[in-house]
């Protein structure tokens, strides 16, 4: 009974949000496209022909954003699931973590990109501090993965949950970059523990 409360609250939130609204007339696949743009408002991050790298992209309003201001530049999308093709990205399908798939990136990349990014979170257990652990566990995994992959001026963006791992993750983040930050969109939920943490210019 409580899932299927849980699972109305959520329909009545979607239909009520106007960023769902937007999104369906700026033609992007989800909301969460306006967490990325107001990252890229903040901090001057994306323009024509730079690289990027998309962790964690499905549906792919990520990438979809990218894609448009990067322009030719290159872009990789990986995700657990299929995604719907987006222009000539190129698209992997598997789990980020195995080592595997992180070769089969960098074979995709030959040269240093200019952004890593990760919108990447585990399946919510609805226990906030567990999610906050393990969703800061995949944090680390992409920004140990960005700081071998980044030129020495590019930017690494990831979801970060407020709670356990958080002051760990900031203090991992200035070890390999001169700059971090930490910042929450208007675009994402006031009741959700989510922000995003923005490192840049490399040690």
């Amino acid at each position: 009974m409580k899932k299927n409360k849980i699972s109305k609250n959520w329909v009545n939130k979607q239909r009520r949000d106007t960023y769902v609204k937007q999104s369906k007339v700026d033609g992007y696949r989800a909301r969460s496209a306006y967490k990325l743009i107001e990252i890229d408002e903040k901090f001057k991050i994306f323009k024509g022909g730079i690289s990027v790298i998309d962790i964690g992209a499905a549906p792919g309003s990520w990438s979809q954003y990218a894609a448009k201001t990067a322009k030719s530049g290159r872009l990789i999308s990986i995700d657990l699931k299929e995604m719907e093709p987006i222009g000539n990205t190129v698209q992997i399908q598997g789990d980020f973590t195995e080592e595997s798939i992180q070769h089969e990136i960098k074979n995709n990349i030959k040269t240093k990109v200019d952004v890593v990014m990760s919108d990447m979170a585990v399946n919510t257990t609805g226990i906030k501090n567990i999610d906050s652990i393990q969703t800061g566990e995949l944090c680390k995994e992409a920004m140990f993965f960005a700081k071998d992959q980044l030129k020495d001026n590019g930017y690494f963006i990831s979801k970060i949950f407020m709670g356990g791992t958080f002051n760990e993750i900031v203090a991992e983040g200035k070890k390999y970059f001169k700059e971090v930050k930490v910042f929450k969109p208007k675009s994402s939920r006031k009741d959700s523990k989510e922000s995003f943490i923005i490192c840049s210019k490399l040690r």
